[in-house]
């Protein structure tokens, strides 16, 4: 059942949908709304593929499900349109949902859909009531080992068989039941352990010695805290943990402040450098990141860049304190600091899935299906903002590495991309 607040953003969108058309004699009738295009082409036909995905949905596929929700006898219907913000439905699958349930005008309907952008997957809707459990039988889809590297219409089909068997709710609690609390996904326990021990009771168990440095950027927009721990070793700048960045809930941050707090990050970064014993492992490393992140802050030209000076400070401290290396910033915006966990995410479409870095914050958003706050670049192309990762990678170092959620084993790190010109070369 759809909140009221979800109620009222669909009104709205009926409304900015339906063109209230002049009188007859003045103007010609006013063309159909895309919602009422949409329910058109699903009175013919139960599937409903945008051309966004017409080659992840070729029309022999379509044809496919068809027929097999046909078979079903259920009122199922499928409808994958690109659900972006900014668009009529303000990027909510389930007000676009209720768009077309609404100019269906059926009263019995099950409704799969694509999901949001950030999500990835698919979305399941049922009226009047939850009969075929078919919100959970769709959610499950993504969690099933066999749909790991399936296509947009495998996912699609599966989603249907799901829903005529009518247990979603047992189907989605199997699937999930090994993912244990805040896992987000296999073979990620050992990692999200060690790092939720660093990253949660640490604050606790630090020394009185800990500095604590809050910096409030430009009116309260964000914060940005640093920890530095000091070890008992009679030497100045000696290694120490990246700090837990945590930023107020903002869509733009200030990047004056931003750039300010980063230039005094490298800084550190040098002293701790300098004062470094010279027989520490990471030593070179460590020196390569700290003149990387000189040269992304000397060519920054706005917050992915600073993004990246704090993603290469980070890597200069994990390699200066020679432990096991921690999990890298967040995926899907570095600004929030050290990722918790790491996580499975497929963008819809896709068939490839990506096993990225994520902080609570996002890594919660994409479990429950709600989107996550993401880091924009602008897409040199056509000069929109889009998602820092969808920059194609031979123009984006950070597109290319996640911010070091994208790295393999081996790799020698940012540092190592920015030193061989990649930063550079995207600026071109």
């Amino acid at each position: 059942m759809f909140s009221d607040l979800k109620r009222a953003a669909a009104a709205m969108a009926l409304a900015v949908l339906v063109v209230a058309a002049p009188p007859a004699a003045a103007q010609a009738p006013a063309a159909p709304s895309p919602g009422e295009k949409i329910a058109d082409a699903l009175r013919r036909s139960p599937v409903y593929v945008d051309s966004a995905y017409a080659d992840s949905v070729p029309p022999a596929r379509q044809k496919q499900l068809v027929r097999q929700i046909e078979k079903t006898g259920l009122p199922i219907k499928v409808a994958l349109v690109p659900i972006v913000q900014g668009d009529a439905y303000d990027g909510e699958s389930d007000v676009f949902a209720e768009v077309v349930h609404d100019r269906l005008d059926e009263r019995e309907l099950i409704l799969v859909t694509a999901g949001d952008r950030w999500t990835g997957d698919l979305n399941g809707f049922e009226w009047p009531g939850e009969e075929q459990q078919a919100a959970d039988a769709v959610r499950t889809v993504g969690f099933l080992d066999e749909m790991k590297d399936a296509g947009l219409a495998d996912q699609t089909a599966k989603a249907v068989e799901l829903i005529e068997r009518g247990d979603g709710e047992k189907a989605y609690e199997e699937a999930t039941a090994d993912l244990g609390e805040g896992s987000g996904g296999g073979g990620d326990a050992e990692a999200e352990k060690g790092d939720s021990g660093a990253g949660g009771s640490a604050w606790s168990l630090m020394p009185a010695a800990l500095a604590l440095v809050l910096v409030l950027a430009a009116g309260g927009l964000f914060f940005f805290v640093r920890r530095r721990r000091r070890h008992g070793t009679g030497t100045a700048g000696s290694p120490f943990a990246f700090p837990q960045a945590v930023f107020a809930a903002a869509r733009e941050a200030d990047e004056a402040a931003l750039r300010r707090q980063t230039e005094a990050e490298v800084v550190a970064l040098g002293e701790a450098v300098q004062g470094a014993n010279t027989s520490t492992p990471g030593l070179q490393h460590a020196l390569d990141a700290y003149a990387a992140a000189g040269t992304v802050l000397d060519g920054a030209r706005g917050l992915p860049d600073l993004a990246g000076v704090l993603a290469l400070v980070a890597e200069g401290r994990d390699a200066l304190e020679g432990t096991e290396p921690p999990l890298p910033l967040c995926f899907f915006n570095p600004l929030h600091g050290r990722a918790e966990r790491r996580i499975r995410w497929r963008p819809l479409g896709r068939r490839d899935q990506l096993h990225i870095a994520a902080c609570e914050q996002c890594g919660t958003a994409v479990r429950t299906r709600r989107a996550p706050e993401v880091l924009t670049d602008t897409d040199a192309a056509d000069g929109r903002q889009v998602p820092y990762f969808e920059v194609p990678a031979d123009r984006s170092v950070w597109a290319a590495t996640g911010y070091g959620s994208l790295l393999r084993d081996g790799d020698d790190g940012i540092a190592g991309r920015v030193g061989r010109g990649e930063f550079s070369r995207g600026r071109g």
